[in-house]
């Protein structure tokens, strides 16, 4: 590749192509964690499909090594390639709503405080994340966890087609009725298949205000808080009612350590279905009331900032008992960061009503999601944080279930971390990723190796 090659690439695009020299090259080669540093040879920043098509067919064209970055929030930093070719779809931010049909189109750099602002227009909304600046595009394709999923299920149970670009940058759309195995795939598989270059979601009424906030227990007081959110959601909640708790030092900068369960209530009865939680107890703070849907999905914004050094450990727990509770507690108070926390994200409702194998994501269970969560500012303290999350997790080795979710995963969690996170559905995604991706290109993710091309059939599909 020459100087030439690059300029003829650049001249074709409605977007840029971005190089080492240039002014804005450390600006948009940056994501969300501040511990990823790597340095693409070239980051073409794409403002349509025609952009990412050409982008692909570049890249392979000069043997170059692809990463995709949509709104740059994964944690393990795989959406920067060292010394290839970064597809930046950042500045695709379209978002239209079609309030009588309730569908969302979105392109791939939008984040999710972006989309919820055009739907709530239209009391409309479904499943995101629980942090606004998260990409709609790598949290939907991983699963999507959020503040609706009770009644709604994941933000990938939502989705209703997807716009593709492929690995020979071909241009497909994937649904129920067209290419239904990469459909299929797209829904929990991640980035494995293809770029997605616009999302279509259904929508469902959801008004603008609802019930939600935190409430705060002294850290004293965790154990018996956490047995009592164990009692309190495994007793069976509503749909409309999605809680996690989490231990971590106060959000307001005062540096008490808490113990806190986060709640989220979109139901005609809230009051009273939210009355047992606000009484347990002698909380410092009880900070629940009415909140915007949009507020609500910015609340832990603050508390994550951009630029903060990450370190993840997370997996799945069927149960929580209470000598895991003792372990998670005890890890709280062994964290060497005070912006560093601990979370158990409450699964149930609509996600558990879905078969394992209906879709790629296959973690189908009424449990918890726990989450370490290291986060610090200084380089210096790398070793003693990423070692914090390692030990805390390895700990809770014996109350873990199998499974984990691909979103949080660390880029070096090894092959047999990444097979969990795709559990009984491993087998078809390597068939499918064999049809779409071959020669495995789209493999800085939560990677799929292509089953062997006999097996799976050979080349892409062209239907």
């Amino acid at each position: 590749m020459d100087a030439a090659d690059v300029e003829r690439f650049a001249a074709g695009l409605s977007g840029r192509v971005v190089e080492p020299d240039d002014p804005d090259y450390d600006a948009v080669r940056s994501v969300h964690n501040g511990r990823v540093d790597k340095r693409p040879a070239l980051i073409a920043c794409c403002q349509n499909t025609a952009d990412v098509a050409d982008a692909v067919r570049f890249g392979r064209q000069h043997d170059m090594e692809i990463s995709i970055r949509g709104g740059g929030h994964n944690v393990s930093g795989v959406a920067v390639t060292e010394g290839g070719l970064m597809i930046d779809l950042a500045p695709m931010k379209a978002v239209l709503v079609d309030p009588a049909a309730r569908r969302a189109r979105c392109q791939p750099g939008v984040h999710w405080g972006e989309f919820n602002r055009e739907t709530q227009l239209h009391d409309l909304a479904c499943t995101g994340g629980v942090v606004a600046s998260t990409g709609v595009a790598g949290l939907t394709l991983g699963g999507g966890i959020g503040w609706l999923m009770g009644r709604f299920g994941l933000a990938l149970d939502n989705l209703v087609s997807a716009e593709v670009v492929t690995a020979s940058g071909d241009v497909v759309t994937a649904s129920e009725a067209s290419h239904p195995d990469l459909f299929w795939a797209l829904r929990g598989g991640g980035g494995n298949f293809g770029i997605v270059t616009c999302f279509e979601f259904e929508l469902h009424p959801q008004t603008p205000m609802l019930l939600g906030g935190a409430i705060f227990h002294p850290i004293k007081d965790a154990r018996d808080m956490l047995r009592f959110f164990r009692d309190y959601t495994s007793a069976g909640i509503p749909d409309e009612l999605v809680l996690t708790a989490g231990l971590q030092y106060h959000p307001d900068g005062s540096g008490v350590p808490v113990a806190l369960v986060l709640a989220a209530h979109t139901g005609s009865a809230a009051e009273a279905e939210l009355a047992p939680l606000r009484a347990f107890g002698k909380p410092l703070e009880d900070a629940i009331g009415p909140i915007s849907y949009c507020d609500l999905n910015a609340m832990l914004d603050a508390g994550l900032p951009r630029g903060a050094r990450n370190y993840w450990r997370s997996s799945f727990m069927e149960t929580l008992d209470d000598s895991a509770i003792d372990v998670i507690v005890d890890g709280f108070h062994a964290m060497p960061s005070n912006t560093s926390l601990l979370l158990l994200e409450h699964l149930h409702g609509a996600i558990s009503r879905v078969d394992p194998t209906a879709t790629a994501f296959a973690h189908r269970f009424d449990g918890y999601n726990m989450l370490g969560l290291a986060q610090w500012s200084e380089p210096d303290d790398d070793a003693r944080n990423i070692a914090w999350a390692r030990e805390t997790h390895a700990a809770l080795t014996d109350f873990l279930s199998s499974g984990t979710y691909s979103n949080y995963l660390m880029d070096d969690e090894g092959d047999a971390r990444v097979r969990a996170a795709y559990g009984v559905n491993f087998q078809r995604l390597q068939k499918i990723k064999a049809d779409y991706d071959p020669d495995n290109v789209f493999h800085l993710n939560q990677n799929i190796p292509p089953a062997e091309a006999a097996e799976a059939g050979g080349k892409a599909k062209s239907s």
